[in-house]
């Protein structure tokens, strides 16, 4: 079950990022910055109340002259509003009630999305209610005054927000079937992947609407069992428009991970992997999803006896923050090992929501720690007392320890790798939370 998308739409310099920052930022910054993941970040996980969400900043319609006012703005804006399960229109008090401000209402109206109109930059509300007020000419609902900067106002446009949060995703939780998203950048070929899996098999189920994101699932049963794939290949947008490709991308990749359980990377082999790969794949890293890396077109090139080496090194070093995922060479225009993708989800979705009793974790670390000492720091050595798994999807783990500060990144990497040794765990992320506890007297 995927958490509610929010999207933050409208015009340029209305504080759609200053109000992305103010509600996501304290998040953003504690968040372990991963090699090869923007730090712009366009998407961020909230909190508000009992609801969690996760938060998209557009980046701004920006019709650059009246030609393409429609075409582009629709053509960028379009994906964001297709995605979200509820949209926050943004506009600016100080500028006024805007002729572009009228078309972006016009576009969501015909989406039949929930809208929330926000008149930002309303440090007074006294001085500007009045203005305020002119924004109910857009007819899509009431205007809500905030200032993102000074942060007033949230509270009531986030209760208004999440009044709006589908009730479809306790409907989603009772479907047991593996949901497998396909991402990667455009053209590298997801939805040929897609299309040949099921053509290969010859017994697609149906097409079926995606509970709450409106992009197609594709039913694909294999040795009886039925997988759903969330493709995120969707709408095609002008080549030439470099930056909103990446961001958009994105954007898509958000979502479908969202309600994933295991997430295959789509790279083109002839390519090879790139920056925006990591960027994508960092999406299902963080939320710690099982993931498989699919190198694509591999029957465009040209091989020696090194090349699946070389290739997978180069994988290995882009993406070196999730070096657990799996690996597999394929081609979707002829079929090349398209047979294993199947077999390998089955593995990454037992890995994903693995338990290893407490008692055998703990005799691993044990010996792990007889063969490294934990760290010093100022004469005093980490003590680790115990560990305990407490959840999965992804696999966590509890590190029980006399003094946090002294268990360090290397350490805590030094004990995943002793216990992938000895359990796999392939294809899923790990996650360990450490907890100070007093020694006992």
């Amino acid at each position: 079950m995927g958490k509610p998308i929010v999207a933050i739409v409208g015009r340029p310099n209305v504080g759609k990022s200053t109000l992305f920052n103010t509600l996501a930022g304290e998040r953003i910054s504690i968040v372990k910055d991963t090699p090869g993941v923007t730090r712009d970040r366009i998407y961020a996980d909230v909190s508000w109340l009992d609801y969690n969400f996760t938060l998209i900043d557009t980046g701004g319609i920006e019709p650059d002259s009246r030609d393409v006012i429609l075409s582009q703005m629709r053509e960028q804006a379009q994906i964001a509003i297709d995605t979200a399960d509820v949209i926050m229109f943004i506009v600016d008090v100080r500028q006024g009630l805007q002729d572009a401000d009228a078309k972006v209402a016009d576009m969501l109206r015909r989406s039949h999305k929930p809208v929330v109109l926000v008149v930002n930059k309303v440090d007074s509300f006294e001085k500007y209610m009045a203005d305020v007020y002119e924004f109910y000419n857009l007819g899509i609902g009431e205007p809500y005054p905030v200032s993102a900067a000074d942060k007033l106002g949230l509270g009531d446009m986030l209760d208004e927000v999440v009044k709006y949060f589908p009730e479809s995703a306790k409907e989603e939780a009772e479907d047991d079937r593996p949901k497998v998203a396909i991402i990667g950048k455009p053209n590298v070929g997801k939805s040929s992947l897609i299309n040949k899996l099921a053509q290969e098999d010859r017994v697609i189920v149906s097409n079926i609407a995606g509970t709450t994101r409106d992009a197609i699932d594709t039913v694909i049963k294999y040795n009886k069992q039925e997988y759903v794939f969330i493709d995120t290949a969707g709408i095609r947008r002008k080549s030439r428009i470099t930056e909103d490709i990446e961001r958009y991308s994105i954007i898509r990749a958000v979502a479908a991970v969202e309600r994933a359980d295991v997430v295959i990377l789509v790279i083109d082999a002839t390519e090879g992997v790139t920056e925006q790969d990591a960027k994508i794949a960092g999406i299902a890293h963080d939320r710690g999803k099982g993931i498989i890396i699919a190198v694509n077109k591999w029957d465009a090139i040209e091989k020696n006896n090194d090349t699946v080496k070389e290739h997978t090194q180069n994988i290995r070093d882009v993406l070196s923050f999730m070096p657990y995922a799996e690996i597999l060479f394929i081609s979707a225009k002829s079929g090349q090992r398209l047979h294993k993708i199947f077999e390998m989800i089955d593995i990454v979705i037992e890995n994903n929501s693995m338990r290893v009793a407490t008692g055998v974790l703990n005799e691993i670390v044990t010996e792990a720690v007889a063969m490294q000492q934990p760290p010093t720091d100022k004469g005093k050595r980490l003590k680790i007392y115990y560990v305990t798994q407490v959840s999965v999807k992804p696999p966590t783990f509890v590190v029980f320890v006399n003094d946090k500060n002294l268990m360090h990144f290397s350490y805590t990497r030094y004990l995943e790798n002793r216990i992938r040794d000895t359990f796999g765990f392939r294809g899923t992320a790990l996650k360990f939370i450490t907890r100070e506890r007093k020694e006992d007297k």
